[in-house]
């Protein structure tokens, strides 16, 4: 039986330093959809106040969202069981050309929405949207995998990971100054205001797709076309589909409370917290340019140089934006730690993934056990040592599926719904006992995931 991960390139070729081009275009890829993710942060409070929705209400805007990564994977998973695997068939060049047109084509129903003014077009805008980037998900982070020597898959995705979440950095500033403000800011909002963006993100993904379809990028597809329920008898992929659910979920729920705890910690206002979380999703970034180069299969001396060159440029950057020395030597502080943790994980990525995971449990309970400035930083740098754990868990995973690689990528996606699931349980905690020692309850997430990096991780049956 063939096996999905066999390639056939439209050069001929199979080369290491061949796959250059087309990881390039796939970054991109990624920029983007992590730049139309973090769009929603500045959609969703103009649309609670164009439709002076409760705060109930407004959840569903996220709903529509995550919740398309749930049930699109799902469909994905049943189909793929029952009648064989679509990416398997069409490759998954051709499947991120899909997912590149349906969130075209969600961005695209923001128009009618906002001409008719109706809240639930909306929600089925963004649905649609969201379903895009799913079939991005499950198409291009293996696909990213899959590109090159498979001990360095890990970097690779780490890498791409590291340009989403600049993406996600960039998006409320664009956004939100060049061209929502555009309207004369949020006392003249109207549902007008998000018509001329996402046509012109929906312009910018047809692009990309045309981009993708002329590309000679490697083509990567299986003779056969895998049906049943085989993929889940690999233990490494179903803990790492709760390792998944549990990150994110974690994630999600820390960055959720942050406003609020900083508020019951420090009595900060929205503006002066909303300041310091950047640092949460900024270290993000950082922690995964960082461990793109860690985990390569280049020498120490170029690992470590180029290491230092991100780290000086980080706290350079955070200087210049701030204007403040003692902040830029906690960061400092903070990203040497970082370092010093990639070099204890040796470049080998379940062995980083353990030793990130149990980072982010100490500095949680630093956080409840601690106050002031202590308990600020503590939790802001989780962010940090977040950066690596998403890409080293799909592609740990992922590892050895062969025919059955896409349909665990489709499992691996549909398990990031645990930021919907896991978020509103923290929130039920915070009610209960208060924002500060809420925060241990996201410890017991990372703990799982300090397991997976430990023994979960290991391949016990071939594909």
């Amino acid at each position: 039986m063939a096996s999905i991960v066999s390639a056939s390139t439209a050069t001929g070729n199979n080369e290491k330093g061949n796959y250059t081009l087309p990881l390039i275009i796939l970054t991109t890829l990624f920029f983007m959809w992590g730049f139309i993710t973090c769009m929603n942060d500045i959609l969703i409070p103009y649309l609670q106040g164009i439709f002076q929705l409760s705060p109930a209400e407004a959840g569903f805007i996220q709903s529509a969202f995550f919740g398309a990564y749930f049930f699109v994977s799902l469909a994905y998973f049943l189909i793929s069981s029952n009648i064989g695997d679509p990416l398997a068939k069409i490759g998954y060049q051709n499947g991120i050309i899909v997912g590149l047109i349906t969130a075209a084509i969600g961005c695209l129903l923001f128009y009618p929405a906002a001409e008719m003014k109706v809240f639930s077009i909306f929600l089925i805008a963004l649905f649609v949207l969201a379903g895009g980037i799913t079939i991005l998900q499950m198409a291009a982070n293996p696909y990213v995998a899959l590109l090159g020597n498979a001990a360095t898959s890990s970097s690779r995705l780490t890498l791409t990971q590291a340009f989403n979440s600049f993406g996600t950095t960039i998006a409320p500033i664009i956004g939100g100054k060049l061209i929502f403000e555009a309207v004369g800011g949020k006392e003249h909002m109207t549902a007008d205001a998000v018509k001329t963006p996402y046509l012109f993100l929906a312009g910018t993904l047809l692009v990309l797709a045309v981009i993708i379809k002329l590309s000679k990028l490697p083509k990567f597809t299986g003779e056969t076309i895998e049906k049943g329920l085989g993929v889940l008898k690999f233990s490494h992929l179903t803990l790492g589909v709760i390792g998944i659910f549990m990150y994110v979920g974690g994630e999600v729920a820390i960055g959720s409370y942050l406003v609020k705890y900083f508020d019951e910690l420090l009595g900060f206002n929205e503006a002066t917290a909303a300041g310091y979380i950047a640092y949460y999703w900024g270290g993000a970034m950082v922690g995964r340019f960082i461990g793109a180069v860690s985990l390569t299969d280049r020498n120490q001396n170029q690992k470590y140089g180029a290491m230092a060159i991100i780290a000086v440029i980080a706290v350079f950057s955070a200087y210049l934006i701030t204007g403040d020395v003692s902040v830029a030597m906690i960061i400092l502080g903070l990203i040497t730690g970082n370092c010093i943790a990639f070099m204890v994980g040796k470049s080998m990525p379940a062995r980083t993934l353990a030793v990130f995971s149990i980072i982010v449990v100490g500095l949680l309970i630093t956080t409840v056990f601690s106050s002031g400035d202590v308990a600020l930083w503590s939790v802001l740098a989780i962010g940090l040592f977040n950066s690596i754990l998403f890409p080293t868990i799909f592609t740990l995973a992922i590892k050895d599926l062969g025919k059955y690689t896409s349909q665990g990528s489709s499992l691996l996606v549909m398990a990031i719904v645990g930021g919907a699931v896991l978020t509103p349980v923290m929130g039920i905690i915070v009610s209960a006992i208060g924002y500060q020692k809420a925060f241990l309850f996201p410890a017991v997430c990372y703990l799982f995931i300090f397991y997976y990096g430990i023994k979960g991780y290991e391949v016990k049956k071939k594909a």
